[in-house]
């Protein structure tokens, strides 16, 4: 359907008398007059579940727990998934959320460490939320007594004092790859007698293991396995996963082991009403360089949580940002405040860089009720188990369509009719989602992208693991194959010693695992101080500290505004006041790129005096990279100063994908020399934004430069680069569906209501020129003559 308004919402809206459809036409009915703000909306049926037999295997005593909670008997994929990992096969069951994937490895876990009084378990998960939540359940299923689960929590909230007990007697403990890598796998000799009695791993959200993180977890998983084995101990892993494409293989890539899927999704599930939502332009205001813009997502959806939390619906709206979900949060409360002051105060904003303490009081106030709408980043994504949430909203699409369906089925946890709305930010990839319902809410999902043999992430790692015990030629061949020519480089460096033996650990006196950034997220974060009181406010991420916390830069924190003084990035420490300034800050930057290697190279079209009229490489490049300003701009858009910034460069070796285009090509399709850098900027912005339909990232994982003469191509040259060292195969995945990728691209500029260009299709929030020069025409005619040689 499409331009659903509040005055048509008898017909926009699903012929469903359910909750969702409900609470629909409640946040239309709110909109102003002649607003149609609604492009496509269906309902998700409800589904019956399909219970299992209780295995024999399971005790009685656990089972008996199990009925007094209400689960009556396992679903169908919890049972066959339990099964498996009992036989001692790896497995990864990939269902919906709440479909109940805990108890697919709860019951063998119990089962295991009941039937066995000396047996362990080891538990992982990507977020300390989740893995909290995970232990008060697993405590819910623990006999007690001393042949109980003792399950506890080992991670970097554990007190000091109490992690020698906890190493010493806890059955069951529950990390995450960080406290892995840091605290236990480096100390491994403390913990021999849990090793070597460890009986089963479960990674959970494993999807969330792709990209950089995806490869060092890979590696990690490889680490442990290998400890494991010195002391006898072959643990089963039991992996849970929200839908994805191909788990099995996914999984198998992650734990290097052969791994079972259960993918049919036994669980019952109450119907969805499922919106999409695309904010209206604002005739009264223009942006950067004159161009329209529209409501923002954060400002639309701030009304709409407002509209839910008057309504009585306990809601999330996910928002793309620590920033974005603050600003969410204060604009709910400022709407709730003028209806009902008592409502305003049960908003609140949930985001990663809390200190814990602020962390779990959101997390007890969310659970109990008391919180009736959270605006929240993917930190709830994989976070907490939160049951009966009425809706959630999603501020911009989330980067892949299996992290909307997971955000999407907080909605409705306790099996009730809910509703899940997706609210387009200004973007190519949402303008395009809203406007073509079938790429999201029809299409397979996204392969889990992770390369464990990326040597920027490889090498970190054989230092790592020589340092736990020395690497074997059983260890090359079997755990780490392809590793011999980043040993080598180890060795020339001076970090191992080849020996007869192996390969060891040069630098005795010191452990390399510091200085491994699982996470990918350039190093240490840098802590933001408040001059005044020298009070901790947060983290924030090394590769963004540059733009987001220099000098003069404006932060939120917890719905109060802070102005940075100082960014000293030796000591890794941003220090602010407080502040309520009438602007906010944008970055300016500036950056080049050089082909170090060209990989693969295709040419397409006639044969040009400069050569073919269009090639397609893929490769390694160096980026280098400055931001050498900011721009204080008003709320209305407004820039009232540019301000310069003395920061350092910042080079990055990572992989890309490029296509050039000969110049008699570009003149034939009636782009002009000056025209030429405008067009092919447009085109390199709009790529960036639709390279996540084919690659399982996000457009802040990616960058990309574009040039009309390039001194490494002699042509002019479109680039789009991974951001992260070393590549994360997104650049891979954009050259493999190279056709899909820029032909989406194309539809989203052209269907685009804007005349010369927005940030709808080819303006970009990152861009370090100012969105300065944009040919939105020229972008189009472009991509329209690559895709006619391509066939």
């Amino acid at each position: 359907m499409s331009g659903v308004g509040a005055l048509e919402r008898a017909e926009g809206v699903p012929d469903d008398d359910g909750r969702g459809t409900a609470l629909l036409r409640r946040v239309l009915a709110g909109t102003p007059q002649g607003e149609a703000p609604l492009t496509h909306a269906e309902v998700v049926p409800a589904r019956e579940g399909r219970r299992a037999p209780w295995p024999g295997w399971v005790p009685d005593d656990v089972r008996a727990r199990l009925v007094a909670r209400g689960i009556l008997g396992p679903w169908g994929h919890q049972a066959e998934a339990a099964e498996h990992a009992w036989a001692g096969r790896h497995v990864v069951v990939s269902t919906g959320t709440a479909s109940g994937k805990s108890l697919a490895y709860q019951l063998p876990v119990v089962a295991g460490l009941t039937a066995d009084p000396r047996a362990t378990a080891l538990y992982l998960s990507p977020t300390k939320a989740l893995g909290a939540d995970q232990l008060r359940a697993a405590r819910a299923l623990d006999p007690g007594g001393p042949d109980g689960l003792r399950a506890s929590s080992y991670d970097g909230d554990t007190p000091y004092a109490e992690r020698d007990a906890i190493r010493r007697t806890a059955r069951w403990i529950f990390t995450n790859p960080d406290m892995l890598h840091r605290g236990v796998l480096p100390r491994h000799g403390r913990w021999t007698t849990f090793l070597r009695r460890l009986r089963y791993v479960v990674i959970d959200e494993a999807h969330a293991y792709r990209g950089v993180f995806g490869s060092h977890v890979a590696l990690l998983l490889r680490r442990l396995r290998r400890v494991c084995a010195r002391y006898g101990a072959k643990p089963v892993f039991v992996l849970a996963s929200a839908t994805m494409s191909d788990p099995a293989t996914s999984a198998s890539a992650l734990t290097g082991l052969d791994v079972v899927g259960v993918t049919d999704d036994a669980s019952p599930r109450g119907a969805r009403a499922v919106g999409l939502w695309e904010p209206p332009l604002l005739p009264e205001i223009t942006g950067e360089n004159g161009a329209p813009v529209r409501r923002s997502a954060g400002a639309e959806t701030s009304r709409i949580l407002a509209d839910l939390v008057v309504e009585g619906a306990r809601s999330l709206a996910f928002v793309r940002s620590r920033r974005g979900a603050e600003l969410t949060a204060l604009g709910a409360r400022r709407v709730l405040a003028e209806v009902d002051p008592d409502l305003a105060g049960r908003v609140a904003a949930y985001r990663a860089g809390f200190l814990p303490e602020e962390r779990r009081a959101l997390e007890e106030s969310l659970l109990s009720g008391e919180l009736r709408g959270v605006a929240t980043t993917n930190a709830l994504e994989l976070g907490i188990d939160i049951a009966g949430l009425d809706a959630v909203v999603v501020a911009g699409f989330p980067g892949t369509r299996a992290s909307f369906w997971q955000q999407a089925g907080r909605a409705g946890r306790s099996g009730d009719d809910a509703l899940v709305l997706l609210v387009a930010r200004d973007d190519p990839l949402d303008t395009f989602l809203v406007h073509h319902p079938a790429a999201l809410l029809g299409a397979p999902l996204e392969r889990c992208v992770l390369d464990p043999t990326n040597p920027y992430v490889l090498a970190p790692h054989l230092a790592c693991a020589a340092s736990e015990m020395p690497l074997t030629a059983a260890d090359v061949s079997e755990v780490f194959p392809g590793s011999g020519e980043v040993l080598a480089d180890l060795v020339a460096e001076g970090l191992l010693r080849h020996r007869r033996g192996g390969w060891f650990w040069a630098l005795p006196t010191e452990t390399p695992h510091h200085g491994v950034d699982i996470r990918g997220s350039g190093g240490e974060q840098v802590v933001i101080v408040e001059t005044e009181t020298g009070r901790m406010l947060g983290t924030v991420d090394p590769g963004a500290a540059h733009s987001t916390v220099h000098e003069g830069a404006v932060h939120l924190h917890q719905g109060t505004s802070y102005v940075v003084d100082s960014l000293d990035l030796e000591e890794n420490i941003a220090h602010v006041h407080a502040e309520e300034p009438e602007w906010t800050t944008q970055s300016r930057s500036v950056t080049d790129i050089a082909v170090v290697e060209t990989e693969h190279c295709s040419s397409f079209g006639a044969m040009a005096d400069d050569g073919p009229e269009l090639q397609v490489c893929l490769g390694t490049v160096e980026v280098t990279n400055q931001v050498v300003g900011y721009l204080r701009r008003m709320p209305s858009g407004q820039v009232v100063e540019q301000v310069p910034l003395d920061l350092p460069e910042r080079t990055l070796a990572t992989r890309a994908v490029w296509y050039t285009l000969a110049e008699s090509l570009l003149a034939g399709i009636g782009i002009d020399p000056a025209r030429v850098p405008g067009s092919l900027h447009a085109a390199e912005h709009a790529a960036i934004g639709l390279m996540p339909l084919v690659a399982t990232c996000d457009r802040w994982d990616i960058g990309g430069v574009s040039t009309a003469l390039h001194p490494d191509t002699g042509r002019p040259t479109v680039f789009v680069h991974d951001g992260h060292p070393g590549g994360a195969g997104f650049a891979d995945r954009g050259h493999e569906a190279l056709q899909v990728w820029l032909s989406a691209t194309r539809d989203a500029i052209a269907d685009c209501e804007c005349r010369s260009g927005c940030p709808s299709c080819v303006q970009s929030p990152k861009c370090g020129n100012g969105n300065d020069p944009l040919d939105k025409a020229g972008a189009i005619a472009v991509l329209t003559a690559v895709l006619a040689r391509l066939g």
